[in-house]
């Protein structure tokens, strides 16, 4: 078996439409995971204008190897995520979906039985079948066959909603912004359940994402930010393209930085776990180890990328430990009680619980208390990333140095992290420190040892 991927990324496949993403190259991965989970398979797909088509190439892929297919439309990922895990009949699920990239780009993501992304050996498997064309095709008698299934949001809405006292939020006015993508038909409707009072923004359901990017950044939150404080909203809620993650606004409209987010609901999770386990990736903040250790947790680290944080947290609970939380630093967040991914719209639920357990109190004031870090990052093009980071290793010997992704580089006041990336031919500099001089001084000295590589 070959050391890495060659198509797929930390989070499925992703290209432009008409160039690297096109119906052959999708029915090709739908015949492969068809002739590997054999069986019935959940598709759904985000907004895109693409993803139609795309979706037609996947099934065709699938019923040519025998697979029956179950269409669920267009949905969130993790309420297809949360469907596949809690139906015995699936053998695993795709969503045709390219997340926060912009409209002309699609993808797909490939999910296991237990609603978990596929493992990287099993991607490297399917894509062995991809490249070498090895399809188990069906007779003419043994084609699969097709149903659709777009009424089964309700599930997956009725279980975050679940988790939650009934009226949590009542006398809450949250403002919430899709982005035009599926979160529309399940993240108003949860926080409406919840007893909240909800305005939308972006909420028709098109893929050409006429109000903003998929992508939540601040810039384009600012018609968010403006109707948080034209309503006397508690918060603002926005979601990427198929709303496993969610980001947010205060009632100021400030845009909350995602590791703050993060180490909120952190807290509110492990005061009521404590003692438990934290997992996250290495380049999530310090501000989530300070959380953790106030609350008797601890942090398990693992490589960046949500299915590494999803299985670690499997495999602990798996040894008879207490995981408390998980999740990553870009909203991208996991609820063990609910299920092993990112989930947008249990995130957005969350923050509903988080400000009813301050008793009235302001988002903003709850945030401002948070301790305060800097943080400096950077991409670097190179020929080969690599090589790059094995040179900066052998340019620090005397530091502090951790080999979970890339090279973390820890001191007392700060610590550094270099990768490389695992989609373009660049490294990823991360520098962290609750001094913004100290930040700046070791970015700066690496970049020095970058620059002379």
């Amino acid at each position: 078996m070959r050391n890495g991927k060659q198509m797929f990324g930390t989070n499925g496949v992703r290209g432009v439409v008409g160039e690297m993403m096109t119906p052959t190259l999708v029915l090709k991965i739908g015949a492969a995971l068809g002739s590997m989970r054999n069986g019935t398979i959940a598709v759904g797909r985000d907004t895109r204008t693409s993803g139609e088509a795309l979706a037609h190439a996947l099934k065709a892929g699938l019923l040519m190897t025998g697979c029956d297919v179950v269409d669920m439309g267009v949905l969130p990922t993790p309420a297809l995520q949360y469907i596949i895990k809690t139906d015995d009949r699936f053998a695993g699920g795709a969503m045709i979906t390219a997340s926060h990239n912009p409209p002309e780009y699609n993808g797909v993501k490939i999910i296991e039985a237990d609603g978990t992304e596929m493992a990287d050996d099993e991607i490297i498997r399917l894509e062995d079948r991809f490249f070498a064309g090895e399809f188990d095709a069906a007779a003419w008698d043994g084609v699969g066959t097709e149903t659709a299934a777009p009424d089964r949001l309700e599930e997956y809405i009725q279980a975050v909603v679940g988790h939650f006292p009934a009226g949590i939020g009542k006398d809450m006015t949250v403002v919430v912004d899709p982005g035009s993508g599926p979160a529309a038909l399940t993240t108003p409707a949860i926080l409406e359940r919840m007893g909240c009072r909800v305005h939308t923004i972006n909420a028709r359901l098109d893929g050409t994402f006429p109000g903003r990017m998929p992508e939540p950044t601040p810039e384009g939150l600012q018609p968010l930010s403006e109707m948080v404080i034209a309503t006397g909203a508690d918060f603002g809620v926005a979601h990427d393209g198929d709303a496993d993650r969610a980001v947010f606004v205060d009632n100021k409209g400030r845009y909350i930085e995602e590791n703050y987010e993060f180490g909120l609901i952190e807290d509110y999770v492990c005061s009521r776990n404590r003692g438990g386990l934290v997992v996250t990736p290495v380049a999530t903040s310090r501000l989530i180890r300070d959380i953790a250790g106030k609350h008797g947790c601890t942090v398990d680290y693992t490589p960046v990328g949500s299915i590494y944080v999803a299985r670690r947290m499997i495999e602990l609970i798996g040894q008879g430990k207490n995981v408390s939380f998980g999740g990553e630093g870009n909203g991208g967040l996991i609820y063990s009680d609910h299920q092993f991914c990112r989930d947008g719209g249990m995130t957005a639920a969350m923050m509903v619980a988080v400000l009813a357990s301050h008793n009235g109190r302001d988002l903003s004031d709850i945030i401002d208390e948070l301790p305060v870090y800097h943080l400096v990052k950077e991409k670097y093009h190179a020929p080969d990333p690599a090589a790059l980071v094995r040179a900066v290793e052998e340019a620090l010997p005397e530091e502090t140095i951790e080999k979970i992704d890339g090279i973390k580089i820890i001191r007392d006041d700060a610590w550094a992290l270099v990768r490389a990336s695992g989609t373009e031919p660049m490294i990823r500099i991360m520098v962290e420190s609750k001094d913004p001089g100290v930040a700046d001084t070791m970015y700066r000295e690496i970049m020095q040892v970058v620059r002379q590589a």
